[in-house]
């Protein structure tokens, strides 16, 4: 799926009726609320509830800090690269794909492969998560109708591939439009089911007993911190904006800015109540999925079963969104490189090829999450050599080459401090999550029936 390093002037908008992966995948007809719609859905998914586990590891006080922190970096780290974008489109160079406009900024071929093996690995193990995520929705839903069952975790994943499958064919990124419209109302409905869950789970007589203390001892604190710093890193994490910047229509210059605040919005309402509530019901007991602390095996629901289930269907609606907006750079990779742009978008040359090699990228993620259904520590992993570099470090860095703002002033120093901050935490984090893996290792079991967290 690699495609070849641009040489010399990098993808002006005049190249775009010879680039198949351009003009299909990446039509720019977009208005600013669908980039809004595209960004939210990238980033508000049910990783969300994971949140009140990352607290475990930071606490109250901390927790707190670091959530509003990431926010508030991610928010400016991301208006940044929209606006390199801008300033590059100015210049007539309009830039539609991430490797490619850190190619052209740093003015380097190794850029170009370090972005697009980075983007591959983030966007790959998004779709994988989204698959394995949807598929132990499935399954807990069959749980409850039949407990003693025959079906296994592989077989629900054989069955949300068919479906993903089926809704890989369409055809460009600006047809999910309405998809992640709903995919938006979806992340407030499930989350505001559970936090209601979680104020019952917390005020019945069956409320779990709380207790927010943290490791007693000081390095294993410290690695749990970073993990879940990590974790909070890839909860906020895209690594696709440009592409996203991209399905809009030209002049897209200010119109990011606009969808960046509606999907903050957001965040702003689901983050902070998925956190707050969860950890505040069950502290240092929090599980990697809230839901799970929400339904034990070893005990009646905490929660009235009713409005479980639905926030559980409303998560398995989502992930299919989740998987759809991850998987496009794939596919603008895949189509660059095997359809023709002369030829039109529906021709048999173009759709023949299409249907086959989606079909197979999709049976390549499914059979990936039924072979390696490790989501929780590998979740972290990702946050911190994926989403760190993509999301903290290489935006500043765009800003200061292309803007040049003076080594005395505030905002290069502000770029300069993110990067080095969130380089360390990045390392650090990488070195905790994969302490946890390796610990978890003997849980790990190739083609298993349940995910281990």
């Amino acid at each position: 799926m690699m495609t070849e390093a641009p040489k010399g002037e990098v993808f002006p908008e005049s190249h775009k009726e010879d680039d198949a992966g351009a003009a299909f995948v990446l039509q720019s007809k977009g208005q600013w609320w669908h980039a809004g719609f595209h960004l939210t859905t990238a980033i508000v998914g049910p990783t969300i509830l994971t949140l009140p586990y990352a607290f475990r590891g930071l606490g109250w006080g901390l927790g707190f800090l670091c959530l509003t922190v990431m926010g508030l970096v991610t928010f400016y780290s991301y208006f940044l690269m929209s606006r390199v974008l801008d300033h590059c489109e100015k210049s007539g160079r309009r830039h539609i794909r991430f490797r490619e406009l850190a190619s052209d900024v740093f003015g380097s071929g190794w850029m170009f492969y370090f972005v697009i093996f980075i983007q591959t690995a983030i966007n790959t193990g998004v779709g994988v998560g989204a698959i394995l995520l949807a598929a132990e929705c499935l399954k807990i839903m069959y749980s409850n109708v039949s407990p003693h069952g025959s079906l296994k975790l592989y077989d629900f994943i054989a069955m949300v591939t068919v479906v993903m499958i089926v809704l890989s064919q369409l055809p460009t990124f600006h047809s999910l439009r309405h998809i992640n419209l709903c995919s938006l109302f979806l992340s407030l409905g499930y989350t505001f089911l559970v936090v209601a869950a979680c104020i019952h789970a917390g005020t019945s007589k069956n409320s779990p007993p709380r207790d927010y203390s943290l490791e007693s001892n000081k390095s294993d604190r410290a690695f749990n911190a970073f993990t879940s710093i990590s974790i909070i890193a890839a909860i906020f994490g895209n690594g696709i904006l440009p592409e996203i910047q991209a399905t809009l229509a030209p002049p897209a210059t200010g119109k990011m800015v606009k969808g960046l605040i509606m999907c903050y919005a957001v965040i702003f309402l689901t983050f902070y109540s998925a956190a707050v509530s969860g950890y505040w019901v069950f502290g240092n007991k929090s599980n990697s999925n809230i839901l799970k602390s929400l339904l034990p095996d070893d005990g009646p629901s905490l929660a009235p079963t009713w409005l479980l289930g639905l926030a559980v269907i409303f998560v398995l609606l989502q992930l299919f969104a989740i998987g759809l907006v991850y998987s496009q750079v794939a596919y603008e990779i895949i189509e660059k490189n095997s359809a023709d742009a002369k030829q039109g978008m529906f021709s048999k040359r173009n759709l023949i090829p299409r249907i086959i090699l989606r079909t197979i990228y999709m049976i390549f993620c499914g059979f990936m999450a039924a072979m390696l259904p490790f989501f929780g520590d590998i979740n972290a992993v990702v946050g911190a050599l994926g989403f760190i570099p993509l999301d903290f470090v290489l935006p500043m860095l765009m800003y200061n080459i292309t803007h040049k703002p003076s080594n005395s002033s505030l905002t290069y120093w502000v770029n300069i401090s993110i990067i080095v901050v969130f380089t360390g935490a990045g390392i650090m984090g990488a070195f905790s999550s994969i302490r946890i893996l390796v610990l978890d290792a003997s849980k790990f079991k190739l083609f298993g029936g349940d995910i281990v967290d």
